[in-house]
């Protein structure tokens, strides 16, 4: 998308501003479980993750983010 015009970018943006993208599991994403290792969680908090990800139908990075904004209130 290096030589996008701006109504190109104008139109992506309309599409990622009124769709949702669907949460899946193949292991290609920013946090898929694959990758969650890397981070070094436990099995236990990936299951949590990924179960939290497909009933809220948030990725797990937006979990995460979630999880983080909560305890910066609390403290």
């Amino acid at each position: 998308m290096l030589d996008s015009n701006e109504e190109n970018y104008d139109a992506l943006d309309e599409l990622l501003t009124k769709t949702t993208p669907k949460v899946g599991s193949n292991g290609t994403g920013f946090i898929s479980k694959r990758n969650a290792r890397l981070f070094g969680l436990d099995n236990l908090s990936i299951d949590y993750l990924f179960t939290k990800s497909s009933v809220l139908r948030k990725s797990p990075a937006e979990i995460i983010g979630s999880m983080v904004r909560e305890k910066m209130t609390v403290a």
